[in-house]
């Protein structure tokens, strides 16, 4: 499973406040996407869904589900890692 990257190195190859890009991939099942989606917008605290991009693979066994975010520092987004560690069905996150 994939390693949340530490605060530190956040911060040494992003520049805030601007945008970070979050790329889940998974298994693509019915609700993997929604799963995604609903673990950004609920620790956002968004009364909306963010802009999401999906993609399958050839196969269709796996979605990649990308989300482009705007933050003010790092801490939310390692937030947003932990959460994102917990969707089932998760492979890949980075």
């Amino acid at each position: 499973m994939s390693k949340i990257p530490s605060k530190e190195l956040i911060e040494s190859v992003h520049r805030f406040p601007g945008p970070y890009t979050f790329k889940a991939i998974g298994l693509s099942d019915q609700y993997f996407v929604a799963r995604v989606v609903a673990a950004v917008r609920e620790e956002m605290e968004y009364e909306t869904d963010p802009p999401v991009e999906t993609r399958s693979t050839a196969d269709g066994r796996h979605v990649s589900v990308t989300v482009e975010l705007f933050f003010e520092n790092a801490d939310r987004i390692l937030l947003i890692y932990e959460r994102l560690l917990t969707v089932p069905g998760l492979v890949l996150l980075f």
